[in-house]
């Protein structure tokens, strides 16, 4: 990796003018994690005072676990940073959302930025013979002005823990970053760092293999869409494997278990609903999402997804997402076939609308035009079960009564979707929302996604 490419994974930091950090507790994981931007985290890790902070994501939370010695560690840390999609699934079981991924890879760098310019010094113990001292050489290419008090490497150079801390003392090092991987540097700063000098310490991981290019990291599009876990696991599949798919899949039912034993009301069991079956949706409908994606690139020029402004709970505005089933003008082109609708009220619905490509009628005729809504359940804009989601122009030509149908969050599924879709009306499409809004239960919930299977296999009122 050269190092111009290395440093857009650096984020610049900010001043910020209080330490103080704010924590949420997430009760699908019994844990207190940091809930802020990575500029405030910063600060906080750099105020003046002694901390010791680790990065918790679901391997970390497996581990916690089945290791009390490592359990044990992780609650006598002052800061517990959430690292990855599995915290944030985890999160979202509860209707909660954390503000940043606060992974170590990106963190640390940015973190090293701004302590180089307050003129702190470093220390990196960990990693294979020569890891360590590879880290530090491109740390140095890649940080202005940043000083490295020393390295050692986590093999025979960790064999001596007194010699370790004398090391490190002697380097009069300010940050000691430790990458013996988990749980072992978590452990080894639990037993050791109240015998350090330095005021920060920070267990870091795979950290150092990054640094040095021994592992390379994914393209930040994967990182973006939050798949870099997947990339890590192409990349060593016989060693990750297991900690990523069996891990992963029990680490989410661990924090579902969890979510119910806190007694976890029907909403929370609702989020719940919605988070298990979205995620199931994407692990084992990939290779539909696939084919689909391809049948509609080779179909027709544009895009494969498809972005809409839609209206959600309470008003609230967010952008939904579909695999494109019309041709690239079809926004362009609405208002000259608004009068050829073949359904009465404000939501337009043409059964020959001529900006539908071949592709699409079929994705339509089968629903697979609405798959990509998962990731609008994952982040909370929509849940599995509930209305259609409105457009903001039909939300404005309203009559009051149908604002009601805004009460809930809009679904992939629901009553009207399952009882003929564009074959009803307004009015008893409103008629119908209004009442699942009144009365929904879980039960419901579940009944509605069963007929929905009936529905699309049907096929009626979908065009």
């Amino acid at each position: 990796m050269k190092h111009a490419a290395f440093l857009d994974t650096f984020e610049t930091a900010t001043a910020v003018a209080s330490p103080r950090i704010a924590t949420t507790f997430l009760p699908a994981l019994g844990l207190d994690l940091v809930d802020a931007t990575a500029d405030q985290t910063i600060a906080a890790l750099l105020a003046p005072g002694r901390r010791r902070a680790f990065f918790m994501n679901a391997h970390c939370c497996n581990t916690r676990r089945r290791d009390q010695k490592y359990a044990k560690a992780v609650v006598a840390a002052d800061m517990l940073l959430p690292d990855g999609i599995g915290v944030e699934l985890a999160a979202k079981m509860t209707g909660q959302k954390l503000t940043a991924n606060l992974n170590g890879t990106d963190l640390v760098p940015a973190l090293l930025m701004r302590a180089a310019r307050m003129g702190k010094a470093i220390y990196l113990f960990g990693g294979t013979p020569g890891t360590a001292d590879a880290a530090a050489n491109r740390l140095i290419a890649t940080v202005p002005n940043l000083r490295i008090a020393g390295t050692r490497d986590g093999f025979n150079g960790a064999a001596d823990a007194e010699a370790v801390i004398a090391d490190i003392n002697a380097s009069e090092a300010d940050i000691v970053l430790v990458a013996l991987g988990v749980p072992l540097q978590e452990i080894w700063l639990h037993a050791n760092a109240h015998r350090l000098n330095a005021p920060l310490t920070l267990a870091v991981g795979a950290l150092f293999d990054f640094l040095a290019g021994t592992v390379v990291r994914a393209p930040k599009l994967v990182r973006n869409a939050r798949l870099e876990w997947a990339w890590r696991l192409a990349q060593e599949p016989r060693r990750l494997a297991k900690r990523y798919l069996a891990g992963n899949v029990s680490f989410l039912v661990s924090a579902a278990k969890r979510t119910i034993m806190e007694g976890a009301g029907a909403d929370i069991q609702r989020r719940f609903l919605d988070i298990t079956l979205s995620t199931a949706a994407l692990l084992f409908l990939s290779p539909v999402f696939a084919l689909t994606a391809l049948a509609i690139k080779l179909d027709s020029r544009g895009p494969v997804l498809f972005r809409q402004s839609r209206v959600g709970r309470d008003g609230k505005a967010f952008s939904m997402v579909k695999f494109r089933s019309m041709t690239t003008d079809a926004e362009t082109r609405r208002a000259d076939l608004i009068n050829t609708s073949d359904r009465e009220g404000v939501c337009f619905k043409s059964r020959t609308d001529p900006r539908v490509t071949r592709v699409g009628r079929f994705i339509r005729r089968f629903s697979l035009d609405e798959l990509p809504q998962v990731l609008n359940v994952l982040r909370g804009d929509m849940a599995i079960v509930g209305p259609r989601p409105a457009l903001p122009s039909e939300v404005a030509a309203y009559p009051k009564r149908a604002m009601g149908r805004l009460a809930v969050k809009p679904g992939i599924t629901g009553v009207w979707q399952v009882s003929g879709r564009a074959n009803i009306g307004f009015d008893q499409m409103v008629e119908m929302d209004i009442s699942y809004a009144v009365s929904r239960t879980l039960l419901l919930d579940l009944v509605l996604i069963l007929k929905t299977f009936g529905a699309v296999v049907s096929g009626r009122g979908a065009y």
